[in-house]
């Protein structure tokens, strides 16, 4: 039987373990301590920036921590960005408060994100941390929580960071440490479940809706291991691997990814497995993908009551796309609400093109600092909602109670003009 790995801490680490620094440093230390023992972790890593799942309301919990951290003075010592919160602080018209229990998560959330300010955090309220400028380089150590933060800067920027949660991820940015474990460990990133997309035709590549079910299809047979694509075009764009990274983190635990000759750690299927064999072989072929985004749908047709774009945050090309889309054409049906979530950054790079411009005339919401999903915005009598976000569609029926069909964004516009599900093969 093997016996415990000893945790080796440095002298300045034991020094703020031991109070050097201050209260909220010891504590945040404690924190990371014992996690890295229970992982069995040898050492302590320096991480050069953190992103904050922390400061989305779940609860009088997570707004006592972090009260007390404030209180004890806590300040992150390094750069450290906020993920999504429960309120759009820049339009809070579009969050619904009718309900007591909306009330207290608008209220909570709104104090929550404060203190989160108040220990330094940046103002950046986004799911996609990797869209800001000075993203981590290859090989950086970071703590990042929000699953889909985690695998894109695994998988695509190559960054190293473990699926860090609520609590630790603060706790890492004030100490500038994390265990040394999980992928942040070189074992731990191989490939392990290969994924054969070879029998894919040019036509079947180069639908939207490929990327998010694809995901959905590696995070459910995948659970926690690491997928390894063979045969997905070596120029996929950062939109296609967000989509595809975004919806394998929430239909199974994966926080890593390969795609053979694209992202940076797989040049070659040898390199992406380490040189082992893998575990396990799936193929995939245009029936499986078919088969798949029937499943991420509740329903399949007739009429929608509003579209929900950008979960992930969408990006300034999607906004682009988007702008397009409505700016050759009619607006939605006057019955459809139609959302984009995205971030601040994104949102000034669109208002200096003319594309919000173009979808607020269209009648579009822009929504910053959180998400459709996770916060009160869509009306009560929504219940049909149209999206292109695999990660929305595998979250939205349990966390807001409705129905949700995944289409193209080119499907959701076109579906949002008629008031019902139009995919391309009708006319709109």
């Amino acid at each position: 039987m093997t016996g415990a790995v000893a945790l080796l801490l440095t002298d300045d680490e034991e020094s703020m373990l031991a109070g050097r620094d201050g209260e909220a440093v010891a504590l945040a230390m404690r924190i990371i301590v014992r996690l890295a023992k229970t992982l069995q972790a040898p050492r302590l890593v320096r991480v050069s920036s953190a992103h904050i799942d922390s400061a989305l309301f779940h609860g009088q919990a997570s707004l006592d921590f972090a009260n007390r951290l404030v209180e004890l003075g806590a300040k992150v010592r390094i750069p450290t960005t906020l993920n999504v919160g429960s309120m759009d602080l820049l339009h809070p018209q579009y969050v619904r408060t009718d309900t007591e229990e909306q009330k207290t998560v608008a209220e909570g959330g709104r104090e929550l994100m404060s203190a989160y300010l108040a220990m330094g955090c940046t103002a950046s309220w986004t799911c996609a941390p990797y869209q800001l400028p000075d993203r981590p380089r290859f090989g950086e150590h970071i703590a990042w929580a929000e699953s889909n933060a985690i695998v894109f800067a695994n998988s695509v920027l190559g960054a190293r960071t473990d699926r860090y949660g609520d609590f630790l991820d603060i706790a890492a940015a004030i100490t500038g440490r994390a265990p040394l474990s999980g992928l942040q460990a070189t074992p731990a990133r191989r490939g392990q479940v290969i994924f054969d997309c070879t029998e894919l035709s040019d036509k079947d590549l180069a639908e939207e809706t490929l990327w998010p079910t694809l995901g959905y299809i590696a995070g459910t047979i995948s659970g926690s291991k690491n997928p390894v694509f063979v045969g997905l075009p070596a120029d996929a764009s950062e939109d296609q691997l967000k989509a595809l990274g975004a919806a394998a983190a929430s239909a199974g635990g994966v926080g890593m990814f390969h795609v053979v000759g694209r992202t940076p750690e797989a040049p070659t299927l040898t390199a992406a497995l380490h040189g082992n064999p893998p575990e396990k072989g799936v193929k995939v072929n245009a029936e499986t993908i078919r088969r798949a985004r029937r499943k991420l749908s509740t329903f399949e047709d007739g009429p929608i009551d509003a579209v929900s774009i950008g979960t992930p945050h969408a990006s300034f090309d999607e906004i682009t796309r988007l702008a397009a889309l409505f700016a050759d054409g009619p607006p939605p049906e006057e019955n459809v609400d139609v959302f984009v979530s995205t971030s601040r950054r994104q949102l000034a790079l669109a208002e200096e093109s003319g594309a919000a411009e173009i979808l607020r005339h269209a009648g579009v919401r822009i929504v910053v600092d959180t998400c459709t999903y996770v916060t009160a915005m869509l009306s009560p009598t929504s219940r049909r909602v149209m999206t292109n976000s695999g990660k929305w569609a595998h979250y939205a029926p349990a966390n807001i109670g409705v129905e949700v069909v995944l289409g193209s964004m080119a499907e959701c516009v076109a579906s949002a003009r008629a008031g019902r599900v139009v995919l391309a093969d009708e006319d709109a």
